[in-house]
């Protein structure tokens, strides 16, 4: 059984317009960019950066594209046994995308994780976007108050995030690989309550 707990409290006038606490907003509206990446124990896989909404049909494509390509790769350099994590959004569990992986685990050669319906997030590529994030601000100091038209921010965004990607160095995919066996009891300790992860 899950609960959430909402808190509030009253702030007074200096916590309220503190500079931690005000979020500024740009006049031209924030841009964002949604991208899509894995890994496989110390190897960087594909990132992909997406336009418009991810339904069925474009995650499967994008999978196709990107995903399976570089599971044939880890099979040429001699990775067996390799399991796909992703988690219970409904373009991954909708039927055409379950069809999608039913054709391409046997053609592939990989297995599907089980994901709980309610389950903590202990995928490590979570852990690895907010990296991505941290490295993309300290490179690129700027990147916040990027300007311009929304497909200009959008393109410098991506060129960004794509250098930083591919600079994450084996070191980083080697200690959120070797700390899932500790986040797992962490959770099994806690009563599948929260953790410090």
């Amino acid at each position: 059984m899950y609960a959430v707990f909402n808190i509030f409290r009253h702030q007074i006038k200096a916590e309220m317009y503190a500079v931690k606490n005000v979020v500024p907003k740009c006049r031209g509206g924030l841009q964002s960019q949604m991208i899509w990446a894995c890994l496989a124990g110390n190897k960087l896989g594909p990132i992909v950066f997406i336009k418009g909404t991810v339904n069925a049909e474009a995650y499967t494509h994008m999978l196709n594209e990107h995903l399976l390509p570089f599971i044939d790769v880890l099979g040429t350099e001699g990775l067996t046994s390799i399991t796909f994590q992703q988690d219970n959004a409904s373009p991954h569990t909708a039927k055409k995308t379950q069809q999608f992986f039913e054709s391409s685990m046997l053609e592939h050669g990989f297995i599907l994780m089980d994901w709980p319906t309610n389950s903590p997030d202990l995928n490590p590529i979570e852990n690895l976007w907010s990296r991505l994030k941290l490295e993309l601000h300290r490179a690129y100091p700027d990147t916040s108050t990027l300007t311009g038209p929304p497909e200009t921010v959008r393109s410098e965004l991506s060129e960004r995030l794509m250098k930083v990607w591919w600079s994450i160095g084996e070191d980083v995919l080697e200690g959120l690989v070797s700390t899932m066996p500790y986040r797992v009891n962490q959770v099994i300790n806690a009563g599948g309550w929260y953790t410090t992860y």
